[in-house]
């Protein structure tokens, strides 16, 4: 029996959520409910006002939402909201890493449910296997802390048809290979490809190599997600040009959208204007930014493509040694210098170039040469905060982490809750019920995760419990690994997963992309 919960109150939530569709699982609640919040300031994710309500789950989906005060139905477990804020869980559209052999706890810290690994044009794979299948089946049957979606990645594939790396124009028959094993990956259940265009494969392939897999992709109403050809300032748009020729017919998205060198407000307000003209002419072009003034990836991109795999670095360094050099010099010069660079790597893990170098007693360019394009990741500060900040706060742009467990970067830790505790809570400068949609409605749009990233009968139970007041991101560069703090409850699939400041449960599964009609 449920005390103070009518059928009238049920079909009035409905009708109020435009949820009629869902009476049948709306009606599970006047028999059992196994989660039941009472008075949450409710933010659903669509960019709704917050109001005030209360919200029942039963098994792994949100039953109903009721006026706020209603009474528990008999046997839930009652979660009073105090005040604090009841949003969907956020859904990361870039995240590295592998939850089959690494632990995510950090980013339920931070309200994540949901991420999206294969990004960069490499992704998760059982030992040397370059099929995705084996993955797919493990993670099938693995105890997940949070929800798992995952793209084919264009390097993969690239090496699992038997293309050499540095082949720029593959044969008719190898892109054929290539397209019948995305094919594959994306009927098993990838949401789309990414590419990886400033590493090693992706950097060799050119635009017709890259449209034929496009055409694939966008028969599964998939989505081409691209670490683009180049972040530079003065290359920008013609890196987009390039993704959205490459995704054509199909859905362009840009991760983690930047302006390397570029300066101020108004270059960012003039990138999101022609982005946004993109999108008038038709174009599904979308983007993912993270919080941070600075970058994460490995020493490779300061090198010379003639010294990138699969060119003989010991040959290159006897025969070119000058020119590499004075290319590494000019490189780092544009770059801000060596202290520019925080490497995240052992041994020099927390240390400046310059600092790194001078400990080995070499000047910076004949350290990076001694060490190689592979021998270090780290930290490149060469983005401009006032710029990055349009960035992140417009509308239409998603927030990702670009992180995974071990990075030393801060934004694999704190993303999310930087954007609540500096961007919202700090300056006021984005409405919280924004910030959530950009962070769940949004990303869920762009993988078309048609049930979740909103609070709304019949959809998934992922849900985080917070005051905003309270959330603080504690990691820095310095400390790159303290978990964010604030976020009280995390449900995954209608159970808690993260709760107390530390992971309760492992209710996460893999998620497939389900096949257009």
């Amino acid at each position: 029996m449920v005390h103070d919960i009518t059928r009238r109150q049920i079909m009035g939530a409905a009708i109020a959520g435009g949820a009629l569709a869902n009476l049948p699982v709306l009606a599970a609640v006047a028999g059992e409910a196994s989660i039941y919040f009472r008075d949450v300031l409710l933010i659903d994710g669509t960019g709704a006002t917050p109001r005030r309500a209360d919200v029942a789950v039963t098994g792994d989906r949100v039953a109903a939402i009721l006026p706020p005060g209603s009474a528990a139905p008999r046997g839930a477990r009652l979660v009073p909201g105090d005040g604090r804020v009841l949003a969907p869980g956020f859904i990361d559209t870039h995240t590295h890493g592998d939850p089959l052999t690494q632990s995510y706890d950090a980013f339920l810290a931070m309200g994540v449910t949901t991420i999206l690994l294969g990004v960069d044009g490499s992704g998760p794979r059982i030992g040397d296997d370059l099929n995705l299948q084996p993955w797919l089946t493990a993670a099938d049957r693995a105890a997940l802390p949070l929800n798992v979606a995952v793209l084919a990645s264009h390097g993969t594939l690239r090496r699992a048809s038997g293309i050499l790396d540095a082949v720029r124009q593959p044969d008719d028959a190898a892109r054929a290979r290539m397209a019948a094993l995305l094919d594959r990956e994306l009927t098993a259940g990838a949401f789309g490809l990414s590419y990886g265009l400033e590493y090693v494969p992706g950097i060799y392939a050119e635009g017709a190599e890259l449209a034929s897999l496009g055409q694939t992709v966008a028969r599964h109403d998939g989505v081409v997600m691209s670490h683009m050809r180049s972040e530079n300032d003065d290359e920008i748009e013609a890196s987009i040009e390039e993704l959205i020729a490459s995704a054509h017919p199909g859905r362009p998205h840009i991760s983690h959208l930047k302006v390397v060198f570029g300066k101020g407000e108004s270059r960012a307000r003039e990138l999101l204007d022609y982005i946004a003209a993109k999108r008038r002419a038709g174009i599904d072009l979308t983007a993912d930014a993270y919080p941070y003034n600075a970058g994460y990836t490995g020493i490779a991109l300061l090198f010379p493509e003639w010294a990138l795999p699969p060119s003989d670095y010991d040959a290159v360094v006897a025969g070119r040694r000058p020119e590499l050099r004075d290319h590494l010099i000019a490189r780092m010069t544009r770059r801000g210098g060596p202290d520019a660079l925080l490497i995240g790597t052992a041994p020099y893990a927390g240390k400046t170039l310059a600092q790194a170098a001078g400990e080995v007693g070499l000047p910076y360019a004949d350290f990076l040469i001694k060490i190689g394009p592979g021998g270090a990741s780290g930290a490149h500060f060469t983005m401009d905060d006032a710029l990055q900040d349009i960035l992140v706060l417009d509308p239409d742009v998603a927030i990702s982490t670009d992180g995974g467990p071990g990075m030393r970067h801060p934004r694999a830790t704190g993303t999310y809750a930087k954007l609540i505790e500096q961007y919202v809570v700090g300056s006021g400068r984005l409405p919280i019920e924004r910030a959530i949609r950009k962070s769940t409605a949004l990303p869920a749009r762009i993988l078309r995760l048609a049930d979740r990233g909103t609070v709304r009968p019949g959809a998934k139970a992922d849900l985080i419990l917070f005051t905003p007041d309270a959330v603080k991101a504690r990691s820095t560069y310095v400390d790159p690994f303290a978990q964010a703090q604030g976020f009280d409850l995390v449900l995954v699939n209608g159970e808690p997963a993260f709760e107390g400041g530390e992971r309760v449960g492992a209710p996460g599964r893999l998620l497939r992309k389900k096949r257009s009609a």
